[in-house]
């Protein structure tokens, strides 16, 4: 069965309208409005919001995920161990920031090993059947340690890539410019200009395994955001432009079939225009926050799949 023939078994359609909203849409200059007629809506694309022991972000991130048309749950990981066929409910899948497991070992591997070893083939059939993930942060971490991101390339297979010490040797948390790149990425589809996100991490200084990895991302158009200068030229690697050192200002990467992102800003941090921190002297004030983008994106590739009539 098809990912898409799926989706449109999974998420029926539901006729008459009704209280769901539909997913919003941007201009160019951040204006939303929503997707849809009020005659034939569906019902809301559902988000499990994966967290566990040290999870920080899980409230942000599903608010984020309501506000762009979502529903959500948050499931523990220990739940999801005993019944992996829970995600034969779900849409879309989340890991959001924070500290998981105390980040011992290193960041996020213990729940990456975790996923691998219990939850690799379900994890698999998701992605298989159509259905987004990202990995926001200590999430992005994981998802790289699963060997999910960037995944194989180049003739290598396992770990393609890490997430490791800042350059700088310690704790980076402040607001960042980023500029997108044209990739596969469905997360970031609708971001056209730079946009400005808040960072806080320790380790997240991208690095590739070797160059021949690195070119591949960038011809495979796997490389969707980089850290950017304050008019959104190059960082180049300069701090605090590029806040970690990330090669090539890397500050998200996505799977080749662009379904699976993460990066290291956090989008659900600056969802609501009052979150920046110099809200009150942006004129015209903003509708949405910079970050909201990210999760429209992912709620209309999941109705588009529907709305295709396939």
């Amino acid at each position: 069965m098809s990912g898409l023939c799926r989706l449109r078994r999974e998420f029926p359609v539901e006729k008459g309208g009704g209280r769901h909203a539909s997913p919003l849409s941007f201009s160019s200059g951040g204006q939303a409005t929503r997707i849809g007629s009020t005659a034939t809506q569906m019902s809301k694309p559902n988000t499990l919001i994966l967290r566990t022991a040290g999870t920080n972000c899980d409230g942000e991130t599903a608010y984020a995920f309501e506000l762009a048309g979502s529903t959500t749950e948050l499931v523990h990981v220990n739940r999801l161990l005993r019944q992996p066929e829970l995600l034969d409910q779900f849409q879309i899948l989340a890991i959001p920031g924070g500290f998981s497991y105390g980040d011992d070992i290193s960041a996020g591997k213990i729940l990456a090993n975790q996923i691998v070893n219990h939850l690799g083939d379900a994890f698999a059939a998701f992605i298989e059947s159509g259905r987004p993930i990202i990995g926001i942060c200590n999430g992005f971490q994981v998802l790289v340690k699963t060997n999910l991101l960037p995944g194989s390339m180049a003739g290598r297979t396992g770990q393609t890539a890490t997430l490791t010490n800042n350059d700088s040797g310690r704790f980076v948390d402040r607001w960042v410019k980023l500029t997108p790149r044209k990739s596969r990425c469905i997360w970031t589809a609708d971001l056209q200009t730079p946009i400005e996100l808040p960072v806080a991490h320790g380790e997240g200084k991208f690095v590739p395994a070797g160059e021949a990895v690195r070119k591949a991302l960038w011809e495979n158009g796997q490389v969707p955001l980089v850290y950017a200068g304050d008019d959104g030229s190059a960082a180049n690697g300069a701090f605090p432009d590029n806040p970690n050192g990330s090669v090539d200002d890397v500050a998200g990467v996505c799977d080749a079939t662009g379904l699976v992102f993460g990066l290291m800003p956090h989008p659900e941090r600056y969802v609501d225009p009052v979150q920046h921190p110099a809200w009150t002297s942006t004129r015209p004030l903003r509708k949405t926050g910079h970050g909201l983008q990210i999760f429209t994106s992912a709620v209309r590739h999941v109705w588009d799949a529907v709305g295709a009539g396939v």
